[in-house]
């Protein structure tokens, strides 16, 4: 009997050596790969099973041991690895490249982009530019390409051979509506230009009735709204501005508008204006006598609120109106005494 217990606590003994060999072998096979602390990138396919992103992790060197990690993930049957790809290091252990999978914590394949309203085209092009790493003077270049403007002028039915005229500086200004895109990072430029005047075509589609039946061509539109977005200042006065626009342009006035101006010469509306960049003669400046009406074409990229009010002017009988740039606020007359009296106190 005394031999027999000897023997039984031995085989206990032995059981317990075994187990806690087999949980330190365990434990021991979750910790890192390596010390190699270089980041790479993981992919995990849609639909990839859990063995095969185990497989897959082995494969890359990122786990030490793939049975010991099946059984982490058998242990806790709850965490589901997301597709997508990630950025791993070797030095990682087991336990945090699963959390960093299971949580979906992949890098983005897509670069998200703000297009603010009111900014020009250049603005717009400096950005893209400088997320893809793209040559800034090439894209301006491209913009202005006749037959890549062909084909967009083929595929879109708002865009049309206005946008052609020689006078005009970047024919799609005005046509990229502002707003946050997607774009995947192994876009070209035109996926993008497509994808903005996508939107556009979405915006545009929704007053298509409204256009038709306009005594102006979508061109002439735009070229209001982005007017009324750089004098109202962001405001809701942008509708005021829309209608004094529609009415000197009846009255066969000239606007007599700085935003156009500025414009004209390329500079931006926090710089100086002098006496010669208002009398200077390009197709953009209403300042001058001469140019009755609109500018050639748009002055920056509209918001819909802009579009909105290029179709729906104010119901007033404003002619005359004065921004004031430190407060935003614009002050609206019908009577050019009082506009002067409005530059005097707050030009």
């Amino acid at each position: 009997m005394g031999k027999l217990k000897k023997i039984i606590i031995i085989v206990i003994a032995i059981i317990i050596l075994l187990i806690a060999s087999l949980i330190l072998f365990y434990f021991s096979s979750l910790s890192s790969a390596s010390n190699d602390k270089k980041y790479m990138n993981f992919i995990i396919e849609p639909g990839t099973s859990k063995t095969q992103i185990v497989d897959n992790l082995y494969s890359a060197g990122l786990i030490k041991n793939k049975y010991a990690t099946l059984v982490y993930l058998y242990l806790h049957k709850n965490y589901n690895l997301q597709a997508g790809e990630y950025v791993l290091k070797k030095s990682m252990t087991t336990p945090e490249i699963i959390y960093q999978l299971k949580s979906g914590k992949a890098v983005s394949n897509s670069y998200k982009l703000t297009f603010v309203e009111g900014l020009s085209i250049k603005k717009y092009i400096s950005l893209i530019a400088k997320t893809y790493n793209w040559n800034e003077s090439d894209l301006l270049n491209k913009i202005k390409d006749k037959d890549y403007l062909n084909t967009l002028i083929n595929k879109y039915w708002f865009l049309d051979e206005n946008i052609l005229n020689s006078g005009i500086y970047y024919p799609l200004e005005g046509y990229l509506t502002p707003n946050t895109y997607e774009f995947y990072k192994d876009a070209t430029f035109e996926n993008i230009i497509e994808k903005m005047l996508d939107h556009t075509e979405s915006i545009l589609n929704s007053h298509k009735e409204e256009i038709q039946n306009s005594n102006f061509n979508v061109h002439q539109i735009l070229t209001i709204a982005s007017i009324c977005e750089k004098e109202a200042l962001g405001s809701d006065d942008r509708y005021k501005v829309s209608q004094v626009i529609y009415k000197r342009v009846a009255n066969n006035q000239n606007l007599g508008m700085d935003v156009t101006s500025y414009y004209g010469v390329q500079k931006d509306m926090k710089e100086n204006i002098t006496k010669a960049d208002l009398d200077n003669q390009n197709p953009y400046n209403t300042r001058l006598s001469t140019l009755i009406g609109l500018p050639i074409g748009p002055i920056c990229n509209p918001s819909r609120v802009s579009i909105d009010a290029a179709l729906n002017p104010a119901n007033t009988d404003y002619t005359w109106f004065f921004a004031d740039i430190k407060t935003g606020k614009v002050y609206f007359t019908n009577d050019y005494n009082e506009f002067l009296t409005f530059k005097e106190i707050y030009g």
